[in-house]
């Protein structure tokens, strides 16, 4: 079975601080995920100066006043600091990438070596972005917060008119909701979608808690994305939808333990780990009372106790009416040698 991918979002949980990115990295290592991602992009060329912020970012930041340009420039990461964390990423051994929101960014991280790029959900319906990200990259990662499915047909079919593979996209369910209530997850949406694009399809995850990507996993996905954070209780838009690093770290054992439940073969046998409790746990035809040779087998006589080393109780009818070839004390397998 093919690996589930896990992403862990870093985003912009780092407040705009390389040592808090570098301590992410760190949690990220440790959690044992495959790769972190962040955010690149100037604020200025993202939103426009009149652009407000969503009611959870007003709630996570504690500023109603500031507008979201404010809130975003903040938030950058410059050019050096994107080096020194891919620097730090190597040094670590974990797979750094981040999401583009500009046509500049998406550039920039082409040109710093990156050969993946995700498609945030904002920008779906962006078709310059999804022409110039088409352009600059083969694998490709789609995440389809508010879309429909013609929204998510007309994305995908940007990236097959410019050769791009299905087998080199990646459809990511996700609602675009922080955090996203329970109600409206709608996991099966990306069953749905496997299904219409035939593509690889995972999950983008803005609930509280760890159990719907493991879920998901359960039910196919291919790839996990899950924000996190050093706290909860960090002032910025993202943290309180983020996991915290121990949480992170029991997703990923949790995805890894689904991985190895449902790579069976499928087909119903005994398993190797329980072959060796058939005999204790099952039953067999034994002596219920004392039988003399030559006494006919009857309810009377026998019974059914473990272990099942003896005759199965499946051959109860086979039994009844036979003549004993032997004694029998309480207790003793039946046997009609």
């Amino acid at each position: 079975m093919e690996k589930v991918i896990i992403i862990a979002e870093a985003g912009v949980n780092h407040n705009g601080s390389l040592e808090n990115a570098f301590r992410l990295v760190d949690a990220a290592v440790d959690a044992g995920v495959d790769y972190i991602k962040f955010q690149t992009f100037k604020a200025d060329k993202l939103v426009s100066k009149n652009a407000k912020k969503a009611d959870y970012q007003i709630q996570n930041t504690k500023n109603a006043e500031d507008s979201q340009l404010e809130m975003l420039k903040k938030l950058e990461l410059s050019a050096e600091n994107h080096e020194k964390l891919i620097s730090y990423c190597k040094k670590k051994n974990i797979n750094f990438f981040s999401t583009a929101f500009d046509l500049d960014s998406l550039q920039y991280l082409k040109d710093i070596g990156l050969d993946l790029v995700k498609i945030p959900s904002g920008e779906i319906t962006n078709l310059p972005y999804l022409r110039k990200a088409a352009k600059l990259f083969q694998n490709i990662i789609i995440s389809t917060g508010m879309c429909t499915m013609n929204d998510i047909s007309a994305a995908v079919e940007v990236f097959t008119k410019e050769q791009i593979s299905l087998e080199n996209i990646t459809i990511l369910h996700c609602n675009t909701e922080y955090p996203t209530p329970m109600t409206d997850v709608n996991l099966k949406a990306m069953l749905t979608i496997e299904d219409k694009f035939n593509t690889k399809v995972g999950y983008s995850d803005h609930t509280l808690g760890i159990e719907v990507p493991i879920a998901a996993v359960a039910l196919g996905a291919k790839m996990i994305e899950k924000h996190f954070t050093l706290d909860n209780l960090m002032e910025g838009p993202d943290h309180a939808a983020s996991l915290e690093p121990r949480q992170l770290k029991e997703m990923v054992l949790a995805i890894r333990n689904i991985e190895e439940a449902i790579a069976g073969s499928g087909i119903k046998e005994p398993s190797p780990s329980e072959l060796k409790n058939m005999a204790i746990a099952r039953k067999s035809i034994v002596a219920k009372e004392r039988i003399k040779i030559g006494e006919v087998f009857s309810e009377g006589n026998i019974t059914i106790k473990r272990p099942g080393t003896g005759i199965s109780p499946m051959e109860w009818d086979n039994i009844i009416g036979k003549v004993a070839n032997q004694n029998f004390d309480i207790d003793d397998l039946i046997t009609l040698s």
